[in-house]
């Protein structure tokens, strides 16, 4: 009887001192101070001893938290594969915060101003297939007017504006529709132009393809590069009738309308200058 009542008196002092453990445990961690936040070092921010990262030299840009190499290709005016082989980016898709990226071809001269330089755009051929079939062929560039091009549309017969006289170029519109969204330096990078699905998207001027492909925001995008200042975007189409690389003529159909990307069919018409977003209707003739 007497080992029954020790028994049960040793297993009620072992729960009493579980529990003051415990107790103790508990009134440790109410003291202890949160955990500290997260910090991105690669900013140096908030971090001892660790100095912010110097800014991108005229020619160069630092990766930041977000950022694809396809966007950082059309903010500084170039090809996304342009940017990787100037990297030696073997994954487009691999890239790092603070991160510092060539975005200027080797030796080229770097506008001050911009720090964007780009490369001319040399001679190559229409690419008159769609983009699935699967051994497009070329054909070489016809001597003719630009009118004559392959599904090549007139482009309205009016006046260039002053900006276009001033930057060489002469676009024509690439869609017929209405005006739905205006440029906005702050929000809309270019306009909105609504139509069918399906309807033609042409080449509001000569140039060569530098971009096939989704991205975020634009859909299915296409971009012309134009000349060494020059290019233009055209976003949410349905279907992409050429490649990359290829050069098109002013006129001559590159896509059809579509909604890709967006809640509406529309096309999304940009002007880039060195890389930098401009409002097109400075460079459209009036309709």
């Amino acid at each position: 009887m007497h080992n029954i009542v020790n028994t049960e008196r040793f297993a009620r002092a072992g729960q009493l001192v579980t529990a003051s453990l415990l107790l103790s445990l508990l009134a440790a961690c109410a003291s202890s101070p949160m955990p500290a936040p997260v910090v991105d070092r690669t900013s140096g921010a908030g971090v001892a001893g660790v100095a912010p990262l110097e800014p991108a030299p005229p020619g160069y840009y630092r990766v930041k938290r977000g950022d694809t190499l396809y966007r950082i290709a059309l903010e500084n005016g170039q090809s996304y594969r342009d940017v990787a082989g100037w990297n030696q980016l073997t994954n487009p898709n691999q890239i790092e915060v603070g991160q510092l990226l060539r975005v200027a071809p080797p030796g080229a001269d770097v506008n001050a101003g911009t720090g964007v330089a780009t490369m001319p755009v040399t001679p190559g051929a229409v690419q008159g297939q769609p983009i699935d079939q699967a051994r497009p062929v070329l054909v070489p560039l016809p001597a003719a007017s630009a009118s004559s091009a392959p599904g090549a549309t007139a482009a309205p017969a009016a006046p260039a504006s002053a900006a276009a006289a001033d930057s060489g170029i002469k676009l024509a519109w690439p869609v017929t529709g209405q005006l739905i969204g205006h440029f906005d330096e702050k929000g809309n990078k270019g306009i909105d132009i609504a139509g069918k699905k399906g309807d033609p998207v042409q080449a509001a001027d000569d140039g060569r393809v530098i971009h096939v492909g989704p991205l975020r925001g634009y859909g299915n995008l296409v971009i012309i590069k134009h000349n060494d200042t020059y290019l233009t975007a055209y976003g949410h189409n349905d279907k992409v009738l050429v490649t990359e690389q290829a050069t098109v003529r002013k006129g001559q159909k590159i896509a059809e309308m579509g909604n890709s990307d967006t809640d509406r069919v529309k096309l999304h018409f940009e002007v880039r200058k060195n890389g930098k977003p401009v409002d097109p209707m400075r460079y459209l003739p009036p309709q």
